[in-house]
């Protein structure tokens, strides 16, 4: 079986769609480095606007937000995403470096399927993404 750093590689995730939406480089580029490795389709997104766009376009099977992003932040991007019926069942997951007592609720509350901390664990990233996938 093929494997990377140690976990082996799903060959159901060739055919998945992943929107990373983060206005940081080095954020995104950790988390398409990470994914690629594995099979999943990256699509990539600097902004909120421009995440708005990409996932009416590419229509993913999983969307990663941050939620500190200038302009629309990520809790305007899933208020937005939410109201379209395709949307209201794709697992979207928070990305953050606020782990302050509370934020995970309020990501939740807010519509989030679930909830990762900056830095980014490639362990949690990857299980997080299968286990929404599932």
């Amino acid at each position: 079986m093929r494997q990377f750093n140690g976990m082996p590689l799903s060959d159901k995730a060739s055919s998945r769609k992943v929107l990373i939406a983060d206005d940081k480089p080095a954020g995104r580029e950790l988390v398409r480095t990470v994914l690629e490795s594995v099979g999943y389709q990256i699509f990539e997104a600097c902004d909120g606007i421009e995440a708005l766009d990409a996932a009416h376009r590419v229509h993913p099977d999983l969307i990663i937000l941050d939620l500190h992003m200038p302009g629309l932040d990520g809790f305007g991007v899933i208020k937005e995403l939410r109201i379209d019926a395709y949307f209201a069942t794709i697992p979207i997951v928070a990305l953050t470096a606020s782990a302050m007592q509370g934020d995970r609720q309020r990501a939740l509350a807010a519509g989030f399927t679930g909830y990762i901390t900056k830095p980014v664990s490639l362990r949690v990233l990857r299980a997080e993404v299968e286990r929404l996938l599932a």
